[in-house]
């Protein structure tokens, strides 16, 4: 009687090969590292988030369920009223300035002269230095007392009527210079100012590289149907650009309407709430008056917006058939 062999045992390793030959398992295995971190720094805070938007959480308490209270003081609130106009407001003019002044810069770029490598370089100097830094240099140049505007400004006004005109001037209280961040009818637009001078290299140098991929014959064929410099950029230009150009203007609207580092070291809302966004607003109800849930409840109302903005873009895009 023959005695039968024990089938042969295969080791974890072999198991392990084994299935990461398939495919897909291998995919879903590439995929965990991405997924583990969407859960641990998206999915989590996200989730904790919109549940202390609906307690009454304050800094140091757990908090009760109250539900959809803290929204309804929020549309109770004027403050709130006044902070999403604003975020609005500064959102759409900056948004505009940076799409027009980024195009206009691109074109320019876009042609061949000397150095034009060192100046594309340059043009992107805004975007890489830090947004603090940058923005405390803004906060000096606007500094009521050593602004370098006003300077500028008290310069000229002596070179055109004289020092002693200036002086004159300046004991009538006349030309003090603007309070650029003080005065509530300059704030916003010096927030908006140093908005589109950080996101304006972003513009250019993205529409740039849309620009290059555009073949020069279409020029050529424009030149000789006597067709003018207008034109061409309306029915050339701007049509083959169009898909980049609608990406990165819903993804400056996305990252300036949830600005905050720039509006918060210039002016920290101020002068009263004239340039308070959502996100200020919600960083001084949450940190700053220690309630959370009221804060919390502010930085989600940015989130139905924001998604609104983005299924648009790709709807838009499918709709003209942009893979």
């Amino acid at each position: 009687m023959q005695m039968q062999r024990p089938a042969p045992t295969t080791s974890l390793r072999e198991r392990v090969v084994t299935a990461l030959e398939d495919q897909r398992t291998l995919g879903y295995v590439l995929m965990l590292p991405a997924l583990l971190l969407i859960l641990i720094f998206i999915a989590y805070p996200f989730v904790l988030g919109v549940w202390m938007s609906l307690t009454d959480k304050i800094v140091g308490t757990p908090g009760t369920f109250i539900g959809l209270g803290n929204y309804e003081k929020l549309f109770a609130s004027d403050i709130f009223h006044t902070a999403a106009w604003n975020t609005v407001f500064f959102t759409v003019v900056a948004t505009v300035f940076k799409a027009v002044l980024g195009m206009w810069l691109a074109v320019l770029l876009n042609r061949k002269f000397r150095f034009s490598n060192i100046t594309r370089a340059t043009v992107l100097l805004p975007f890489i230095v830090p947004t603090v830094l940058s923005t405390l240099a803004w906060l000096w140049m606007f500094d009521a007392t050593f602004s370098v505007f006003n300077w500028t400004l008290r310069w000229l006004w002596q070179m055109e009527i004289g020092i002693w005109g200036l002086v004159l001037k300046e004991n009538w209280g006349f030309f003090r210079g603007p309070l650029w961040l003080g005065d509530p009818s300059l704030a916003m637009a010096s927030v908006i100012l140093v908005n589109v001078w950080r996101g304006l290299p972003f513009f250019a140098i993205s529409f740039l590289a849309g620009l290059q991929t555009i073949p020069p014959d279409l020029y050529d064929a424009a030149d000789i149907d006597g067709a003018s410099g207008w034109k061409k950029f309306w029915h050339v230009t701007l049509p083959l650009i169009k898909p980049v150009a609608i990406v990165v203007i819903v993804f400056s609207i996305v990252v300036t309407f949830a600005d905050f580092q720039l509006v918060y070291i210039l002016t920290r809302g101020g002068p009263n709430n004239e340039t308070h966004l959502l996100a200020t607003l919600a960083y001084q109800l949450g940190m700053g008056s220690g309630n959370i849930g009221q804060g919390a409840a502010v930085a989600l109302f940015m989130l139905p917006i924001l998604a609104f903005v983005i299924i648009f873009q790709l709807w838009y895009l499918r709709r003209e058939g942009v893979q």
